[in-house]
């Protein structure tokens, strides 16, 4: 059972977009980024769309206004997206 807490969810002091990778960096310290391409609507989206991103609910999601997405902070950390990475970017 996943019980979400505001003092245990991951949270977010900024995001930021670079070459179509999404960064967080997270108030713990971590920096951890992930491709566009992992959700169909960011996929889709334009660079300049993709960098309209913002910060939601103190730190907790992220919110693309102009595509109606939002993104946990929580999913990002626990690796849950939308589509698989292609074949050939799998680390072995």
């Amino acid at each position: 059972m996943t019980t979400s807490n505001a003092e245990t969810d991951p949270r977010a002091l900024r995001v930021w977009v670079e070459s179509r990778i999404v960064f967080v960096e997270l108030t713990d310290g971590r920096r951890i980024g992930f491709p566009a391409s992992r959700f169909r609507l960011l996929a889709a989206a334009s660079d300049d769309q993709l960098a309209q991103v913002a910060l939601r609910l103190d730190g907790a999601a992220l919110r693309w206004e102009a595509l109606d997405e939002d993104i946990t902070v929580r999913g990002v950390v626990e690796g849950r997206f939308q589509l698989p990475l292609p074949a050939g970017k799998i680390a072995a």
